[in-house]
């Protein structure tokens, strides 16, 4: 799925950054937890895969509450209150009537309070990772004192720029440095320090307890069974408090739902929402993914105007889908001015790109190419998994004019006279370990 377009809607006086993925005939509000940030979330493969699987049987609209991310950063000290007022704003600027709310963390506090106040354009509640009480209670004892909290703050700000918290909000990737690169950089993209210290007291003095009972919409509370920021324990008494709740305890210990069992997590949400729930296991499969996109786009269609240039980008769509029907594969998205294929083996992918360059040449445009196989998720026409964000990654690092290759694909290929040269060793940004990678023979 292409990565999409950041906008904004006014919420009084603050603008609201969202994002929209998919069009299922279900509208599902997302409600982020602490730190946020919309674009910087689809740098992580596993949050762009989990949010392209949510995309595929709902409307998902999300967006970087007031004070953090692409949001207005200077909002003072808003209420619980306010901040509910954003879920408002984007589905007003959506056109939704009704929605289904997805809270995780502090975003169930949003969504409880609005599916308690707006009744009438609540579907459906979800809850994962929720507190109903952001500090300790006599009679809540999941939670951190006040002093606890302050203790937290001021390791966070002692830490800042690192991976705050991983280890306890992830623990299956406690050890994976690309996530851990990620969640640093997802920190500092989404706040400052001293906002990320304010959000953090925010929380800690929200207490829902006596609006949970007033939730009239079906709720699912969903909670993995060791995790350590929203205890099991926690969630019982949260689903208790609902009137017309399940509670659902999962596998894991992840905190974060796009890592671990992201497919289970899914899976929950979407047979909740429409009764039925796709075989993500079962319908992956190995399959060639070859990416290509015009080099120097930008400026061909600066110099030759915006009718000569989708003129001439027709041309060139018809011509990828030309060679790419010959070569035995199929396009399965395009992303702007590129296209994403499949095939059922490397050898007719790394061929196909090379009849593409060989076709748009005579446009008088120039591509490049990115090649890797690997498992891949199939939903219809679409694809998505690790796979397809290795060959993004490969595409992205391909020189002009040229067709760049993971090892797989020179390894799948030998005996069928493609040549290739190293190109070198690279670090896939948000993908484990190095990467060997070669450049095709023209």
């Amino acid at each position: 799925m292409a990565r999409p377009a950041t906008q904004y809607v006014d919420a009084g006086d603050v603008a609201i950054a969202y994002q929209v993925v998919g069009d299922g005939p279900i509208d599902l509000v997302y409600a982020q937890g602490w730190l946020t940030n919309v674009e910087y979330a689809w740098e992580s493969p596993h949050y762009a895969e989990f949010l392209t699987k949510l995309g595929r049987f709902a409307r998902v609209v999300l967006f970087d509450k007031r004070g953090t991310g692409l949001s207005d950063r200077d909002v003072g000290f808003p209420t619980l209150e306010q901040r509910t007022e954003d879920i408002s704003a984007v589905l007003d600027a959506v056109g939704s009537k009704q929605a289904a709310l997805f809270g995780i963390s502090e975003g169930g506090n949003m969504c409880s309070l609005f599916a308690a106040t707006y009744p009438e354009r609540t579907h459906s509640l979800i809850l994962s990772g929720t507190s109903a009480r952001g500090s300790w209670a006599p009679d809540y004892p999941w939670k951190p004192t006040p002093e606890e909290t302050e203790q937290a703050i001021a390791d966070m700000r002692e830490n800042w720029g690192k991976p705050f918290g991983l280890d306890e909000a992830a623990p299956s990737m406690a050890d994976n440095e690309a996530a851990r690169e990620w969640w640093g950089a997802y920190i500092r993209n989404s706040a400052s320090p001293k906002a990320a210290a304010r959000i953090t007291r925010l929380n800690a003095q929200v207490d829902i307890r006596g609006v949970l009972p007033t939730i009239r919409c079906p709720a699912l509370v969903i909670n993995r069974e060791k995790d350590a920021w929203g205890p099991v324990d926690e969630a019982r008494y949260i689903a208790n408090l609902i009137p017309n709740s399940v509670l659902n305890i999962v596998p894991g210990a992840d905190h974060l739902p796009w890592y671990g069992d992201q497919d289970r997590i899914v899976g929950e949400i979407e047979e909740f929402l429409t009764g039925e729930r796709e075989a993500y296991a079962g319908d992956r499969v190995l399959l060639t993914v070859l990416m290509t996109d015009i080099v120097g786009s930008t400026d061909k269609a600066a110099r030759i105007g915006d009718g000569e240039w989708r003129r001439l980008l027709d041309q060139h769509d018809r011509t990828v889908r030309d060679r790419v029907r010959a070569f035995g594969g199929q396009t399965v998205n395009t992303t702007g001015d590129g296209f994403i294929s499949t095939f059922s083996g490397p050898t007719q992918a790394v061929r196909c790109a090379d009849a593409i360059r060989s076709g748009v040449a005579k446009l008088e445009l120039e591509i490049r190419a990115g090649v890797h196989t690997g498992e891949c998720e199939r939903r219809g026409k679409d694809i998505g998994g690790i796979a397809v964000h290795i060959a993004a990654r490969i595409l992205a690092r391909a020189p002009q004019g040229k067709t760049l290759v993971s090892g797989t694909v020179k390894d799948l290929t030998v005996g069928s006279g493609l040549e290739f040269q190293p190109a070198g060793v690279f670090d896939l940004k948000g993908v484990p370990g190095d990467w060997p990678l070669y450049l095709a023979a023209s």
